[in-house]
């Protein structure tokens, strides 16, 4: 499957400029072959967590997810869209959402590690395990930003069959993330993990850029620097361990694992 990765700069609260820049990039994925876009964190309504909760209504909310929706449609691509959830601002998440081609949901994730004072204050985490969706012929799941950073998020979602496992992210001013952890965390569960994250400036914040896609073997699939970009990368299925290892996820020793927790 080619996929494409979306790194630009959102206008928190600006709705609709942000979904005109997701439409342009799926148009150009679509171009270009891919069959599935993966974009940043809550880029559609821009990543300002104070704001989203002061200011952005639960209608608001659902009516930026059917438009969310209705882009799939028209550009005939699979997209990964990082959005509120639904509810009012003092019940809500942050929200992966992969919409088919058609505009259909085929699933959902919520944020479940919460980052910062901002985040905690402003979401509620989630608590359920990523789930795998069927597309393409591959096995997708998705986590969002910091969940990556924390192995067990990534571990439990290869354990239960996923191959590749889409971040929508908003990181700033933390390069190891991109450029250490997620070779890592794809190279420990022998599965793809494509990460898109916000470059430029928002809210006060500086965003790295440093979009990446790593291979089932901690290879480097394709990255992007700190400017606006669109990457684009073949991923396929987990490939079969073979005599040489590595046989991280066959000789997990799980039953005592749990009891030293």
């Amino acid at each position: 499957m080619k996929i494409a990765l979306m790194q630009d700069t959102a206008q928190p609260l600006d709705v609709a400029g942000n979904l005109a820049m997701i439409e342009a990039a799926a148009g150009r994925s679509r171009e270009q072959g891919a069959e599935l876009l993966l974009t940043p964190e809550l880029f559609p309504v821009g990543y300002a967590p104070a704001q989203i909760r002061a200011e952005l209504s639960a209608e608001q909310v659902a009516q930026t997810r059917a438009e969310t929706a209705a882009i799939a449609q028209r550009s005939g691509i699979a997209m990964v869209v990082s959005l509120p959830g639904v509810g009012g601002p003092e019940e809500r998440g942050i929200t992966a959402v992969l919409f088919s081609p058609d505009g259909e949901v085929l699933g959902e994730h919520q944020k479940v590690q919460l980052f910062g004072p901002e985040e905690k204050e402003s979401f509620r985490p989630g608590s359920e395990a990523p789930a795998v969706i069927r597309l393409g012929g591959l096995n997708l799941g998705m986590v969002i930003c910091y969940d990556i950073e924390f192995p067990e998020m990534a571990r439990a979602a290869a354990a239960a069959g996923v191959e590749v496992l889409l971040v929508p992210t908003a990181l700033a001013e933390e390069p190891r993330v991109p450029q250490l952890l997620v070779p890592a965390r794809a190279l420990e569960n022998q599965m793809t993990v494509a990460y898109a994250n916000h470059c430029g400036l928002e809210d006060g914040l500086s965003f790295d850029g440093l979009s990446v896609v790593a291979g089932p073997r901690g290879e480097i699939l394709g990255e992007l620097g700190a400017e606006p970009g669109l990457l684009l990368a073949e991923v396929g299925p987990r490939p079969a361990s073979g005599e040489a290892g590595p046989w991280y996820l066959e000789d997990r020793r799980t039953e005592l694992h749990r009891q030293w927790i």
